[in-house]
């Protein structure tokens, strides 16, 4: 049985998912209007995603028969200086989400809320391959700075990144 301190953690973790699919959102409309097409595509796909993982976190609470609260989102930034900044912004955020995700594991562990741990249990994984994909990105870019035909070329293979469900979606 979950605890009411739990399910309201795990609501509020859906409402810091929510908002990161907004930032994700406003990065992407930011590199579409700087014609970086495959950036605005890398970070439409990380709007996706975030969605999924509030909706992750909203199929667990309704499967446990606990509450989802939906809260106000708050709103983001609309532009950086540079696709350099919007990575750089973006493994700031990642590493705050980490945090989160693990101060969700301290609460299950100190609750003994074992199924929640499992569910979480995923998300650790997942925040390593965000962590590690904002980084790599924020490397590629500074070894490109001040160099535009590098930048496109970043630019270009971004537009390859495709969608895919995560795992963790029924």
């Amino acid at each position: 049985m979950i605890t009411k301190k739990m399910e309201s953690a795990l609501n509020e973790q859906i409402n810091a998912e929510l908002w990161s699919a907004y930032l994700y959102l406003a990065m992407s409309l930011d590199a579409e209007e700087k014609a970086l097409k495959g950036i605005a595509n890398w970070f439409y796909i990380q709007w996706l995603e975030e969605q999924d993982h509030a909706r992750i976190f909203q199929e667990y609470l309704s499967d446990i028969g606990a509450r989802v609260e939906l809260k106000e989102i708050e709103g983001v930034p609309q532009e950086w200086d540079s696709a350099l900044e919007m990575y750089r912004v973006t493994l700031r955020h990642e590493k705050d989400v980490t945090e989160m995700i693990w101060n969700l594991v301290r609460l299950a562990l100190k609750e003994q809320d074992f199924a929640t741990l499992s569910r979480l249990q995923w998300f650790v994984d997942e925040q390593i391959e965000e962590e590690r994909n904002a980084a790599d990105l924020v490397k590629y870019l500074e070894s490109a700075k001040g160099d535009y035909a590098a930048l496109r070329d970043i630019d270009n293979k971004l537009a390859d990144r495709e969608y895919e469900k995560a795992s963790a979606l029924k």
